[in-house]
């Protein structure tokens, strides 16, 4: 093991190029796709790993050093992506504001008026806000009564309110 030790200082330039190929692929794990970053890297490791002239034994410890490490950067990464401070920067898109179902544009069982005619969709009033709405399958003309049943990401289930407009 000392030998593989006094092999890598022995070799200043390789190490750098490796460094340099973790910083890459790190980086590219935290961009989208498979780009610049994430080749350069991968060529700068493989490179380093080249010019040390290691013998297969220590070239196969270098690779699996390389892969263990990567791993778990990589598994660092998709748990600050998913629960660290990534997962709450303004960048990604939540379903809700913050969590709660009390952020919905309209509480459902308000009451309100279609302005257009539902055939099933179309627009309606609800405290002066106009919203896109969708009726169960029957078509409710214009200025009719109508009420939110149900609201599912953005699509607001309407009923006709019976003894309203006609």
């Amino acid at each position: 093991m000392s030998e593989f030790f006094a092999m890598l200082a022995a070799h200043v330039p390789a190490l750098i190029l490796m460094i340099l190929g973790y910083a890459l692929i790190i980086t590219e794990m935290y961009l989208p796709g498979f780009g610049l970053p994430g080749i350069s890297g991968t060529v700068m490791l493989v490179l380093g790993i080249v010019f040390m002239q290691p013998t297969a034994p220590q070239a196969l410890i270098l690779v699996l050093i390389s892969v263990v490490f990567l791993a778990l950067v990589f598994i660092i990464v998709v748990r600050s992506l998913s629960k660290g401070r990534l997962s709450r920067s303004p960048l990604v898109l939540n379903d809700s504001v913050n969590g709660s179902e009390e952020n919905t544009i309209i509480p459902i069982g308000t009451r309100g008026t279609a302005q257009t005619l539902l055939r099933p969709a179309g627009i309606g009033l609800f405290d002066s806000r106009r919203l896109n709405v969708v009726s169960d399958g029957e078509f409710i003309e214009a200025n009719a009564d109508i009420e939110i049943v149900s609201i599912d990401g953005n699509r607001i289930l309407v009923r006709k309110i019976e003894g309203g407009n006609k």
